[in-house]
């Protein structure tokens, strides 16, 4: 009994002593889907987590077939709805990973200069377009797109047939 009294005690202590870890993460978090957008069978979602610094994290998880190659799907965010005829490149996503089907990007400042705080993120007038590739024919290639922000992320207002094509240049 004594042992079991000394063993409870010394776990009690060494748990204490323990430093707790820290999320990086606060509560605020948004979620969009990604719709297939080709004849390629992919889906998707992005969710954009806000850090404990104020930072905004974002996180693509796509559905779809895997592959064991070294390949990556380039993805970028971009002004705009998806369907708007000019829609600039707002950021470079990290491209997804075709092992494991996800990316993982800290946003930055965006290419007119603006940081976003997770407000004015939910306010922003943009969306997210996976390619193919990122050069050559397969670059106009849309696997996923998603409108995110203020746009309308619904099922039904996806229409795959009006997505606009981007310019490959940042």
């Amino acid at each position: 009994m004594k042992k079991l009294a000394v063993f409870f005690l010394l776990t009690i202590f060494a748990a204490s002593c323990q430093k707790e870890e820290e999320s990086i993460y606060t509560n605020n978090e948004l979620s969009y889907n990604l719709y297939k957008s080709s004849d390629f069978d992919y889906t998707g979602k992005v969710t954009v987590r806000e850090l404990t610094s104020g930072g905004l994290e974002l996180r693509i998880e796509m559905v779809g077939e895997k592959g064991g190659s070294d390949y990556f799907f380039p993805a970028h965010l971009h002004f705009g709805a998806y369907d708007s005829p000019d829609s600039p490149t707002a950021f470079l996503l990290n491209p997804i990973n075709i092992k494991d089907l996800t990316s993982v990007t800290k946003l930055g400042a965006l290419s007119d200069g603006r940081v976003l705080d997770f407000e004015s993120f939910k306010k922003l007038n943009g969306h997210i377009k996976v390619h193919l590739a990122d050069s050559g024919p397969e670059y106009q290639i849309i696997l996923t797109a998603g409108n995110i922000g203020s746009n309308n992320n619904d099922p039904q207002a996806f229409d795959p047939s009006k997505i606009t094509l981007c310019s490959p240049y940042y």
